[in-house]
């Protein structure tokens, strides 16, 4: 039987309208609505449309959206300058710079200059230990959003084995970070890992994150396991996985589509970390059911 597929865009919906409605308990609370600033430098066309799909997305929830376009030849300084700027602008919850940058700027240095507490992408050094010692903290958007339709789909986690394709300080780090809080038994792999189809085949989960055009085989695969495609790759001008879906689904028990699995989660999961971070700078309690 084929596997069931994962319906992220509804899964993202639903997380979304919750969002609206807390969105809007907090304007009757504060008198304000919730902030999100995205920053845009250069012409990348993949980040264009990125950033075009949180501003409407950041709208449609109540949110007030704060897009900065900047050219591709402004300053480290500069930048850096407006991120001070929006760390002091009370109207605003969430920062986001949007990645990649242009050559010549040093993405570190301008994730280290975001004030944690407006941290929504989650990628602050302060955000990613509370998150590796398990304290509270904004996560990154892509994992928490795995962990949603995992948990969608399995419920309770503990016990289970996780693989974690792709060790990137983005998706594969916190991925691992969330299951191992999840109390499942985790691994890494990676482009390096020896006989890593052995490795893959251990798992009820794996999350695929390694950016490699359907690199993950069936026969790499338990039967029943639940698979996570994170990969977005351009092939023969159609969109595919890390995953090879068709032989995935013939051995696999649920599998997200690429596109529709994981991406709608991660603007979803935007907005709902927007959210928390301006319930936490109002002193709220954190929203409920998100």
């Amino acid at each position: 039987m084929a596997a069931a597929i994962i319906d992220g865009k509804a899964i993202a919906q639903g997380l979304r309208a919750r969002v609206a409605e807390a969105v809007s308990a907090f304007v009757d609370a504060t008198g304000r609505a919730p902030g999100l600033a995205v920053v845009l430098v250069g012409e990348d066309p993949a980040s264009q449309v990125y950033v075009r799909a949180k501003g409407k997305a950041t709208e449609a929830a109540g949110m007030a959206s704060f897009e900065h376009r900047l050219p591709d030849d402004i300053s480290q300084a500069a930048l850096i300058a407006l991120v001070a700027r929006l760390n002091d602008d009370e109207a605003v919850d969430g920062i986001l710079v949007q990645l990649p940058l242009p050559a010549g700027i040093d993405d570190k240095a301008v994730i280290a200059a975001i004030d944690p507490a407006k941290d929504v992408d989650g990628f602050h050094i302060a955000n990613a230990g509370r998150l590796a010692v398990g304290e509270e903290g904004l996560v990154p958007c892509t994992p928490l959003g795995c962990l949603m339709l995992i948990r969608d789909r399995l419920g309770d986690l503990a016990g289970l084995e996780a693989v974690v394709l792709g060790r990137s300080n983005i998706v594969g780090k916190p991925m691992a970070q969330l299951l191992l809080q999840e109390n499942c038994t985790v691994t890494i792999a990676h482009s390096r890992t020896r006989d890593l189809a052995e490795i893959v085949r251990r798992a009820d989960i794996l999350v695929a994150a390694v950016g490699r055009p359907e690199m993950v085989k069936g026969d790499w695969l338990k039967p029943g396991v639940t698979v996570i495609d994170v990969g977005i790759n351009r092939v023969g001008g159609r969109l595919v996985g890390d995953v090879d879906f068709e032989s995935a689904r013939e051995v696999a028990g649920a599998i997200t589509p690429v596109p529709g699995g994981v991406g709608p989660m991660t603007i979803a999961v935007l907005l709902r970390n927007t959210l928390v971070a301006a319930h936490a700078r109002a002193g709220l309690p954190s929203p409920e059911g998100l």
